[in-house]
């Protein structure tokens, strides 16, 4: 399954002396591939992604466009144990604590992603492994430590220790953010991938508490939030938009389905699916992993698509349309001091108005707050981005190394 554009996974890690306010709630998290996270749920509790909509109304549309995608299409787990075809089944996931910061070096969309560095290790999981091959090839990482998410589209690790990408994007997992409107991120939809997944850990829990990612064949050229990017490749008045929310309907019977099979449509039900991307329609997105029961999961596939209603698409964003607004505002990007031996610590300072999420490049990354220490070994010439709704603004500082 693709799409046209994407954004990379992963929370940034930061050089600042001083942590994130929150950031100790990511901490609980175990380390590793497919680790789990202890309870922790991305992003503020009314993120469109936490969000309650049992009860949302339902949009005028909804069985017209059911019956577009096709009534009887099945749900489709898209993920689970084992391989098929020789990869893995699902979309991995890594977390990390202090992973060293590498280069990313974008092939397609770098206008529209986020400059690294990212805290990406050598042994980031490939959609797709150990056989990846020309798909998705989504990197998907979480860093602990200080609470943000990194997310990479197309995906090839590099010798030196760096990363291409066609895209990547980074994710404040403490806070809700919204990408700047017609940008894609890791996913068409300019969505995070992470925060849609189905998760062993959670699933293991007794609850999924929150919104799953899916997929259409067909979506027209526009999208609703949270999504901010489309990849409209049907015309059909039907067709679904980036970002269309679909729930189970309240009086579908779950009580016969299996465990796992259970939990998953439990969350259908309360927080619904969202669309993320142009692939095989009904398919919903989870991570890889042993401990799923194939023959459970695959009783989702006797859900037909009549047993879900769209809920009300608004606002509604087509390249008519687009929100316009001021790009954040750079009052001041400064070192003290600009002038210090290999090795000396400087303090990196901004003043800046209107901004959703800083990166600071190279050797920083993402970082929160209104100021960073490095200690560059070399002259060096560093970046601070700024990042809104509506596009990013820039500004640089030289530190002389004598």
């Amino acid at each position: 399954m693709r799409r046209i554009h994407f954004l990379f996974v992963l929370f940034a890690f930061s050089l600042s002396a001083f942590p994130p306010a929150h950031g100790q709630s990511c901490s609980g998290m175990s380390l590793g591939r497919g680790a789990s996270l202890n309870g922790f749920i991305p992003f503020p509790a009314d993120s469109a992604w936490n969000q309650d909509i049992s009860s949302a109304p339902v949009d005028p549309n909804s069985s017209a466009i059911i019956n577009f995608i096709g009534a009887s299409t099945p749900l489709h787990p898209d993920f689970g144990a084992g391989l098929y075809g020789g990869q893995t089944i699902g979309i991995p996931y890594i977390v990390v604590s202090g992973s060293p910061l590498v280069s990313i070096n974008y092939t397609a969309y770098g206008s529209e992603s986020d400059p690294g560095p990212m805290p990406v290790p050598k042994n980031a999981p490939i959609e797709g492994y150990p056989n990846p091959g020309n798909g998705d090839r989504h990197v998907l990482v979480l860093d602990r430590d200080n609470c943000w998410l990194y997310e990479l589209y197309s995906s090839y690790p590099q010798k030196n220790g760096n990363w291409k990408a066609a895209s990547g994007a980074v994710w404040d997992l403490l806070n809700d953010e919204q990408r700047p409107y017609t940008w894609t991120s890791a996913d068409a939809a300019g969505l995070p991938v992470f925060a849609g997944l189905a998760r062993y850990d959670e699933v293991a829990s007794g609850a999924i508490n929150h919104a799953l990612r899916f997929t259409l064949q067909s979506s027209e050229t526009a999208f609703t939030p949270p999504a901010s990017h489309w990849a409209g490749n049907s015309t059909n008045q039907y067709a679904a938009p980036m970002g269309m929310r679909v729930r189970l309907q309240a009086s579908y019977d779950i009580s016969g389905f299996p465990p796992q099979a259970q939990v998953v449509l439990a969350a259908l039900k309360k927080y619904g699916m969202i669309m993320a991307d142009n692939g095989s329609s009904m398919y919903i997105s989870g991570d890889p992993d042993n401990r799923w029961n194939n023959n459970d999961l695959g009783t989702l596939k006797t859900v037909p698509a009549s047993a879900f209603e769209v809920i009300l698409i608004n606002p509604l964003y087509t390249p008519q349309n687009v929100p316009t607004g001021p790009v954040p505002v750079i009052g001041s990007f400064t070192a003290n001091p600009s002038t210090v031996s290999a090795g000396q610590p400087v303090t990196l300072s901004w003043n800046v108005t209107g901004a959703s999420y800083y990166v600071v490049s190279p050797q920083v990354g993402a970082v929160r707050g209104s100021s960073v220490v490095v200690t560059p070994t070399a002259t060096t010439t560093y970046t601070l981005y700024g990042t809104n709704a509506y596009g990013r603004s820039k500004a640089t500082v030289k530190v002389t190394v004598q």
